[in-house]
């Protein structure tokens, strides 16, 4: 999927209607499976802009176009129907405690069915195997019909990841997706993520705290106080601009985490927004 913006400003989700925006103006083009990490500190605008993205906020300012379309200038319906097309992955994974884990994954096919077969899928599950593959990426195949309830923080924020390699969706949007993960862990997540989104030709965007990490994607770009500070490819982010771009935030640049709700809401949490 392709994705335009022109002068595009947002507000965050939790935000008041007359506050200023958190992203400013942002102008860039995304290509067709291209894999993308936004980095920055607390407060740039990091998730204001992946949620802009699919289409849960509407622009401020600008405009964002998907694949030569404004979203909102379409019906209800169209745009129900563009959404359908989206993935929204977001730090803490909507998943219900007492829900089987199939349960959970397979509810990412949900766009592409009929509200029978949905309803059925409820109580005779199909395309058990294609779960099961998924989560085996994430090492998570003996987990298949467990209860959420019964998984740790980390396993329950893979089972997140893994619902985007079922969605058949064309735009993949993640926020924060190694938060409860150890590092091995997270390198394990972040290249099934990258290689399935590869092996689809899913466009892949993700929000993250870990530089290291963010720079395995082939393109990055920094934000800071909701302005576009670089957009470049991975390695051309040299260390002087990492230390500019987190200055006075060189706490977590060395990997500590944000503040929770910290993306330019005056410490509001976020607004619960799924695409899925």
């Amino acid at each position: 999927m392709r994705i335009t913006l022109q002068g595009l400003a947002a507000r965050h989700p939790a935000a008041a209607a007359a506050s200023p925006p958190a992203l400013k103006p942002l102008t860039l083009t995304i290509a067709p499976g291209e894999q993308v990490a936004i980095i920055g500190p607390s407060g740039a605008g990091k998730t204001t802009l992946l949620y802009a993205l699919a289409c849960a906020l509407e622009p401020a300012t600008g405009r964002l176009e998907l694949d030569g379309v404004d979203p909102w200038l379409l019906s209800v319906a169209q745009l129900q129907k563009l959404r359908g097309r989206l993935f929204l992955a977001p730090q803490t994974p909507p998943l219900p405690p007492r829900q089987r884990v199939i349960t959970a994954v397979l509810a990412a096919r949900l766009p592409q069915q009929s509200l029978l077969a949905s309803l059925r899928s409820l109580f005779y599950p199909t395309h058990i195997a294609e779960a099961e593959a998924a989560l085996t990426r994430f090492d998570l195949a003996g987990k298949l019909w467990n209860r959420v309830d019964r998984l740790s923080g980390g396993e329950r924020q893979r089972v997140g990841l893994a619902r985007a390699l079922i969605s058949k969706a064309d735009l993949w949007l993640v926020d924060e997706p190694l938060s409860s993960l150890d590092p091995s862990r997270a390198i394990l997540a972040i290249d099934a993520l990258t290689q399935s989104a590869r092996d689809c030709g899913a466009t892949l965007i993700t929000t993250l705290h870990q530089v290291d990490v963010a720079t395995r994607f082939p393109r990055v770009i920094g934000l800071r106080d909701g302005e576009l500070q670089f957009d470049l490819l991975a390695h051309e982010v040299t260390p002087e601009r990492l230390a500019a771009l987190y200055a006075q935030h060189e706490h977590e640049l060395l990997g500590a985490p944000p503040a929770p709700g910290d993306d330019g809401a005056d410490g509001k949490p976020a607004a619960a927004m799924y695409c899925r």
